[in-house]
């Protein structure tokens, strides 16, 4: 038995706390120390302890993702999904300033989604972009030269003419990657969505359209929408991941972390690189929506 139960209720601690996990920023697996994108590994530590915390009535989540990986989205769902039922916790999602694609996708792990009238929601489908250098490399006087075992393995290559066989390749991925995101839209939505074949176009909106579509549940902030509900002394407690010096989620307790202060400087050089490019991947998706 706990000692509080044998306390005077006056005496007895009444404040409702809620955990709260942000899930921010594009969603991708980082190969780089220097950047923290969204990803199951970036969030599994802090939404493990938050449905942990016993007498908490729900778990929020505050969402602000352009989106990204799949991949990632479908993981990061599927965490929340698991331990929202192995923990039976309710789980209310908070969109900032967006919640689209992958991002969307993530919301979706909630029993409920609220946001603001002008937040960002939506773009349900799928997406992939690259670039051609044909004429570039002709131009330079470059000759490349590929070697492959298997006629395919050089499918959408940039240096080379674009094929409709590898267009149509990539493109019936692309269906089917989206006929699991509107699955997953309509299982999670079910009755709530509007009867609107433009939910499912890519298109996106704000808060305020999403709602009238059946997106999302409501509007409010995560602070004043806590309090409401479970009372004006209700504390909100931030789960945040526990990093070492290279920004990494910290080692598993009896998991030794050798080399790091040697190692510093060569893994931050080696990492400069692929850095930049998923800044650069970073802000494109951001830019899609005005952000």
């Amino acid at each position: 038995m706990r000692i509080s139960k044998l306390l005077p209720s006056v005496l007895r601690k009444t404040d409702t706390v809620v955990p709260v996990v942000r899930m921010h920023g594009a969603i991708m697996a980082s190969s780089s120390p220097l950047r923290q994108n969204l990803s199951l590994a970036a969030v599994a530590g802090p939404l493990q302890r938050a449905f942990e915390v016993k007498d908490a009535p729900v778990v929020a989540i505050s969402v602000n993702s352009p989106g990204g990986s799949p991949v990632q989205s479908r993981l990061i769902y599927s965490r929340v999904r698991e331990l929202s039922e192995e923990k039976n916790k309710p789980v209310v999602m908070f969109v900032e300033d967006v919640a689209a694609s992958g991002g969307y996708m993530i919301a979706l792990a909630g029993d409920e989604i609220i946001a603001d009238e002008t937040s960002i929601v939506g773009s349900i489908g799928v997406v992939a972009a690259t670039f051609g250098f044909v004429e570039a490399i002709n131009k330079l006087g470059i000759e490349r030269r590929v070697y492959t075992a298997g006629k395919n393995k050089v499918s959408l290559d940039p240096f080379q003419p674009e094929k409709k066989t590898d267009v149509a390749h990539i493109k019936a991925l692309q269906e089917d990657m989206h006929e699991v995101f509107i699955s997953m839209v309509k299982d999670r939505r079910g009755s709530r969505l509007a009867d609107d074949p433009e939910i499912f176009s890519g298109l996106y909106w704000t808060g305020r359209v999403a709602k009238e579509k059946g997106l999302i549940d409501g509007f409010g902030h995560m602070s004043s929408v806590m309090k409401e509900r479970y009372g004006p002394k209700t504390k909100l407690q931030l789960m945040q991941a526990r990093r070492n010096l290279l920004g990494r989620p910290v080692p598993a307790v009896g998991v030794q972390a050798t080399g790091l202060a040697s190692g510093l400087g060569g893994e931050i050089a080696a990492a400069l690189p692929a850095g930049l490019a998923e800044a650069a991947e970073e802000r494109a998706l951001w830019a899609r929506y005005g952000l």
